[in-house]
């Protein structure tokens, strides 16, 4: 141990290296409700790729399990360190390198946070779209579990905006991958192989991000419906109305209430309509002018009307923002409710409605409870699980797990499996898919130390 330390020492600097007790608790977990924390051994703070990779080498020779950490904010353990591992923080690597706004990209290291970057980039008239709910979540973060959010309707999700990266392989090898170029057709798109790959296959050290035209014009259209099933059947009408929407959120009337309740949100809404209420829909609409942001919001509005909406309200503003903000927190607010554990399958659009029947039933016949939110624009269902008993949570959740998969969906849309859900990943997924992508990560990684445990978990859930 103290010629490790000693290496690790002499590559980042004794005073960016802390280990065994002196390591803060912080570092020994992320945001999931589920895996226990771990205490690593060593955590480095380097300042350049050069360091990582050294990093690296050292710790491919001495077989060390390496995670990599952004800034903590994941929500399935895929930062949650191994037992005594090695932890690389990259809260020192968060500069931006570049704004190009001729090419619309910014070039970044990965510990800059979505906070950051947007201040970066605000006299541009440009910015990175990618917004996770979390902004101090950090752009490595984001390359790492494919993140989302609810702008990803219009704007998509990192893998759509990520354009290129430095990457560090557990060799200590030094690789780029794509560039400022909007498409490629070059051999294996290792990028997009690296993004979402939760830190298995290499470590990114610098980013190109997909930059977009700041529109300084919004509203949100807020629409109670009595039946949840006519929110789910009217999304796809909104979508194909012509109205381009950069939010399209469900949010069902238990989570509401809560989000209500605990944000002190004044959504200006009657408690008749709200008692008679399921779910609400969200539309959040941005333009160039003030003039075309009204008809759009006329429009929404008109449209949710026909399609059955209890009413139709407007929210601009700080009503408007603070709606948005809580509904970026309802993960904290159900964790404070008490939530067991959280799930963000991923259906086809169209499968939501029975997808949604299906969860909540299966919840009920496991004496627990299925409540959310989600993006209903692209399918995205976000479910926290009460569920107190063990084993019937566990056959809850690969209950679920199996109907999303059922109807064309996914286990995660878009926090990751980590640690927590690799396991219901490794039962339900195709076992030649899982050998394929085994033979993947040993082709990057053959010492196998870049994050054991995620995606190819050994122990049950």
């Amino acid at each position: 141990m103290g010629d490790i330390t000693a290496q690790f020492a002499d590559i980042v600097g004794s005073h960016n290296l802390l280990t065994g007790d002196a390591i803060p608790e912080d570092y020994w977990h992320d945001e999931v409700l589920t895996t226990a924390p771990q205490k690593p051994g060593y955590l480095a703070r380097p300042a350049s790729a050069e360091e990582v990779a050294q990093l690296l080498k050292v710790a491919t020779e001495q077989q060390l399990p390496v995670t990599a950490r952004g800034s903590g904010s994941g929500l399935s353990g895929a930062a949650v360190p191994v037992e005594g591992g090695l932890v690389i923080s990259f809260e020192r690597m968060n500069k931006v390198l570049e704004v190009d706004t001729t090419n619309q990209v910014a070039v970044v290291q990965p510990g800059i946070t979505l906070l950051e970057l947007d201040a970066a980039t605000a006299d541009t008239g440009l910015r990175y779209m990618v917004h996770p709910g979390e902004l101090s979540s950090s752009v490595g973060g984001n390359v790492g579990t494919n993140a989302g959010g609810m702008r990803a309707v219009k704007y998509g999700v990192a893998r759509h905006n990520v354009l290129g990266l430095q990457a560090v392989l557990a060799t200590g090898e030094i690789i780029r991958t794509g560039g400022k170029i909007a498409k490629v057709s070059a051999g294996y798109d290792l990028t997009q192989l690296i993004v979402g790959s939760e830190g298995t296959l290499a470590l990114a050290t610098e980013v190109i991000v997909k930059l977009h035209p700041r529109l300084d014009h919004s509203a949100t259209v807020l629409a109670p419906f009595a039946d949840f099933d006519q929110v789910m059947v009217a999304v796809p009408k909104i979508l194909a109305s012509g109205l381009i929407p950069y939010i399209v959120e469900y949010i069902d009337n238990m989570t509401m209430a809560a989000l209500v309740h605990t944000q002190n949100l004044e959504l200006g809404i009657p408690d008749k309509i709200r008692d008679n209420c399921q779910a609400y829909l969200v539309v959040a609409l941005e333009n160039l002018t003030p003039e075309r942001l009204d008809e759009d919001v006329e429009k929404a509005g008109e449209l949710m009307a026909e399609l059955g909406a209890i009413d139709v309200y407007v929210l601009e503003g700080g009503s408007a923002r603070k709606l948005i903000e809580a509904r970026e927190n309802a993960f904290w607010t159900l964790k404070a409710m008490g939530a067991d554990d959280l799930i963000d399958t991923v259906v086809p659009r169209g499968a939501m409605p029975k997808f949604l029947a299906g969860a909540r039933s299966l919840a009920t016949e496991a004496g627990g409870a299925a409540v959310g939110c989600g993006h209903a624009g692209d399918g995205n269902v976000h479910l926290a699980i009460f569920c107190k008993d063990h084993d019937k949570k566990k056959k809850l959740m690969t209950d679920i797990f199996a109907l999303a998969m059922e109807l064309g969906g996914a286990i995660s849309g878009e926090h990751g499996l980590g640690r927590a859900k690799s396991p219901y990943y490794l039962k339900l997924e195709d076992p030649a898919k899982v050998d394929l992508m085994r033979r993947i990560k040993q082709s990057f990684d053959p010492a196998g130390i870049l994050n054991p445990g995620v995606l190819f978990a050994a122990r049950d859930a």
